[in-house]
């Protein structure tokens, strides 16, 4: 990495998922039996061609997340496996934030206790949904019962720091009741919540259900309206709306996200894995089969990668500084052109911050785009 040969932020891209949702285009891979040691042992191949002589020595990590795909389909011994061998090339702060994501029905009371004796301090538990209807319609793998057995389970194992997704703007037609699903989450006491608006993107399932009409999506007043109704209630709640998408109780904003919205360099490894080294982005090639023969012939398995030019770095500092609760510092122009913003209650300005309201990060899109 350019510049910054050890980040103190690194992902790691899990590809593996017992099938597709409807709406998912990320890079997965779907396969009934995981390759746990295949896989392992090429990722630690990519960190030796990308980080050589990594020693936990040199390189010390703050925080470190499993994303995907769905990392819990490593299993147990997959992932203390997979901390293992990591110690072996990096060191974790004592106060390390490890993040794991997991569906509900791979959390159970052995696994749990296996992840956090290997280190994981925080999950992330892509339940969606707590209606049978919903859940089967996005093609999810659990029920309702085990988002509950899964918050049970991780507790008992001593991970306290857990995280609920959550999706909103269904398609009327399946007649989600949203407040009855912010309501279940809530009760369940979650440290933190992640809310996204369901999209639809290409060459997915969803896609192919629109183009056929079988599909109806939520309107535009109905995201806007299912958004504003959750900001209302996890903040009665007692959570902190801090990025557009993310609430959280006190002391538990995920401090890996935050590096992203930060705009502090972070290392990536896995199939379709992003980085940023503080000069420029990079990226993995996606499919997994092509990862994987890349670096087993000892070969960097980079797409592509972009060099910031100053005009991005300006449209990043906007975008990124406008996503979170602390604000942007804006320049005299920047405040001038938000004097609509904040007579329309889109944002607030105080001294030279300036911070979107929930309308406002709404428009979050169009708003960063008028300054810059």
């Amino acid at each position: 990495m350019a510049g910054h040969e050890f980040a103190r932020h690194l992902y790691i891209h899990v590809p593996f998922c017992a099938r597709r949702c409807s709406y998912c285009d990320f890079s997965i891979a779907v396969r009934r039996e995981v390759p746990v040691e295949g896989f392992t042992r090429a990722l630690l191949g990519e960190l030796d061609l990308r980080f050589p002589g990594s020693t936990p020595e040199r390189w010390t990590v703050d925080t470190l997340y499993l994303g995907g795909g769905t990392p819990s389909r490593l299993g147990a011994g997959g992932i203390a496996s997979l901390m293992e061998a990591l110690r072996r090339r990096l060191r974790l702060a004592d106060d390390a934030e490890v993040t794991i994501e997991a569906n509900p029905d791979d959390v159970s009371s052995g696994a749990a206790r296996v992840w956090r004796n290997a280190g994981i301090s925080r999950l992330s538990l892509g339940a969606q949904s707590f209606d049978p209807n919903a859940l089967a319609w996005m093609h999810r793998t659990h029920t309702s019962e085990q988002v509950v057995t899964a918050f049970d389970a991780a507790r008992r194992a001593g991970i306290e720091n857990i995280s609920i997704d959550l999706i909103f703007a269904l398609p009327p037609a399946i007649g989600r009741e949203w407040n009855d699903d912010l309501h279940r989450a809530i009760a369940l006491e979650p440290s933190h919540v992640s809310l996204y608006g369901l999209t639809v993107h290409e060459r997915t399932p969803l896609a192919r259900w629109r183009d056929r009409g079988d599909v109806a999506e939520a309107p535009d007043e109905t995201y806007a309206t299912e958004f504003l109704v959750a900001h209302a209630a996890l903040t009665s709640a007692g959570f902190d709306h801090y990025e557009v998408s993310s609430y959280a109780r006190q002391g538990a904003r995920s401090r890996h996200n935050a590096s992203y919205w930060s705009g502090r360099p972070w290392a990536g490894v896995g199939p379709a894995a992003h980085e940023f080294d503080g000069v420029r982005r990079r990226w993995n090639v996606g499919p997994y089969a092509q990862w994987l023969a890349l670096v087993g012939a000892g070969r960097d398995p980079v797409a592509g990668e972009e060099l910031l030019t100053e005009e991005n770095r300006d449209a990043e500092r906007v975008y990124l500084g406008l996503r979170t609760s602390s604000g942007l510092a804006a320049t005299a122009a920047e405040r001038s052109k938000a004097g609509r913003w904040v007579e329309e209650g889109w944002a607030s300005l105080d001294g030279d911050m300036l911070r979107l309201t929930p309308e406002g990060w709404l428009r979050l899109d169009t708003l960063a785009a008028a300054l810059t």
